[in-house]
């Protein structure tokens, strides 16, 4: 018999690096998984993983343009990664810059509306039953919790009326440090009212919105363009009037063409705009109907679709498109006789009106003879005329972003009042500070956002008027 070995079976010295390296493209498969799945669930300031409203359905976003590992980077860096290194210095700011607490003004007399506007939910208060039902027709959901802003999203918006929205949230908290209560509010962006006062009788829901009719509930709140929509090129509010203003005083009034100027898109679903197309005459109608192709505005640079450019005329015609338009303020700023085609709808500002006072009302029924007798009173009057426009400009100058803010400032303080708990933050909700939505911007967004950014105020919010039955 041979001796036995006196060697044991070793380990090939190749199997643990193997082993190792198994492990490590293990762990990394399971990172990039989790990673992917957080990216894929992360729902943004921008539209990233949201479909766009079912009751008002556009083309769905899409980020073909960017590389999926770019994207990805970008949702967990913007999402998870830059409000944390923006809280210190916030934190300071709010500690250093508290607010005079003596008011310099009272707030105009159409704040009194934000009364009317909560008086469905002075008796019952808001509930979380009622967020929870209203959260049906919301594209997001607002928090302020000591402070800071979070978000749930659950709805795309068209264009970058999220992004501009939530910005004008966050420069209200920059503005007035310490001041805003703690909220929770449901938001939708598009543009018609839904909760209509008929069909929810039984349970009024507070939705916040840009627009409200005498027939919905929904609450009016300022739109986004009063920070920029750069999809049109419309700066920021305190960049734009004046330039409109200043644009209006090129051509003295008696040298202004006396005729109805109107520019816009009649392709929405308006029936209004429509019939205004029939109204296009200079001699038979007194006015000057022109469609607005923002497609080739955006491929010339929108040369043409400067709005200080378009103050040449006595008269300008307000329609409302699909539901109510933006243009609104813009056609009063430019202090001609602001002829508004009966409005539906109504935004924050637009109860500061006051037909035949600082605007010309005309009845849709007969629509173009209407325009003509309203061209011709005013070039009978044109003392009167010139009054009228310069009044509704006024009104417009009124409104300037210090007054945005302290509407919202005050529909925010009364609505919390309603509420009947205390807000926290949802599981589901994001902090989104000004660093992470300037992070996801553009570079046009990011120039107009910043143009928008404002400082902490030295002085506190105007005084609200009380409601009309105090």
């Amino acid at each position: 018999m041979g001796n036995p070995s006196k060697y044991s079976p070793r380990t090939p010295s190749y199997l643990f690096p193997c082993v190792l390296a198994l492990s490590f493209f293990s762990l990394s498969a399971i990172l990039l998984y989790k990673v992917d799945d957080i990216v894929s669930q992360t729902k943004t300031v921008v539209g990233h993983n949201l479909e766009p409203t079912p009751w008002h359905l556009f083309p769905p976003k899409t980020f073909d343009d960017e590389a999926r590992h770019t994207r990805a980077y970008k949702i967990i860096h913007c999402s998870y990664l830059t409000c944390g290194y923006s809280n210190d210095a916030s934190t300071e700011e709010r500690r250093r810059s508290s607010p005079s607490s003596e008011t310099t003004q009272k707030c105009p007399e159409f704040f009194r509306a934000i009364h009317g506007d909560l008086q469905p939910w002075v008796r019952t208060k808001i509930s979380m039953a009622h967020l929870a039902e209203t959260q049906k027709y919301a594209a997001f959901r607002v928090m302020i919790v000591g402070g800071k802003l979070y978000v749930d999203f659950y709805y795309a918006c068209v264009q970058s009326r999220t992004m501009f929205t939530i910005w004008g949230f966050l420069q209200l908290l920059r503005k007035y440090p310490g001041l805003v209560p703690d909220v929770d509010l449901m938001f939708d962006c598009m543009d018609k009212p839904i909760i209509n006062r008929t069909e929810h009788q039984s349970m009024p829901l507070p939705l916040f919105r840009y627009c409200t009719t005498r027939q919905h509930f929904d609450i009016p709140f300022p739109d986004w363009s009063f920070w920029g929509w750069p999809e049109i090129n419309v700066r920021p509010w305190q960049e734009e009037f004046p330039d409109i203003k200043q644009g209006s005083q090129t051509v003295k009034w008696k040298s202004k063409v006396p005729r109805a100027y109107w520019k816009g898109n009649p392709d929405v679903a308006s029936p209004i705009r429509t019939e205004l197309l029939n109204c296009n005459h200079s001699r038979k109608w007194g006015a000057q109907i022109m469609r607005q192709d923002w497609g080739e505005a955006a491929r010339s640079g929108f040369r043409q679709s400067k709005l200080s450019d378009q103050c040449n005329y006595q008269y300008k015609i307000y329609a409302e498109g699909y539901a109510w338009s933006v243009s609104l303020k813009y056609i009063l700023s430019c202090g001609s006789v602001a002829l508004l085609i009966t409005p539906q709808y109504e935004d924050f500002f637009s109860r500061g009106l006051v037909p035949q006072q600082n605007f010309w009302l005309v009845d849709p029924i007969d629509l173009c003879p209407n325009i003509k007798r309203a061209v011709d009173w005013g070039n009978e009057h044109p003392a009167e005329a010139e009054a009228m426009g310069k009044r509704g400009q006024e009104l417009m100058e009124s409104l300037n972003m210090d007054r945005v803010y302290d509407y919202m400032f005050h529909l925010i303080s009364e609505y919390s009042k309603l509420l009947d708990f205390k807000p926290t933050v949802s599981s589901t909700a994001l902090e989104v500070c000004p660093e992470s939505v300037l992070c996801f911007a553009d570079e046009k967004q990011g120039i107009f956002l910043n143009k928008s950014s404002v400082f902490p105020s030295q002085t506190s919010p105007c005084t609200l008027p009380p409601a009309n039955n105090s």
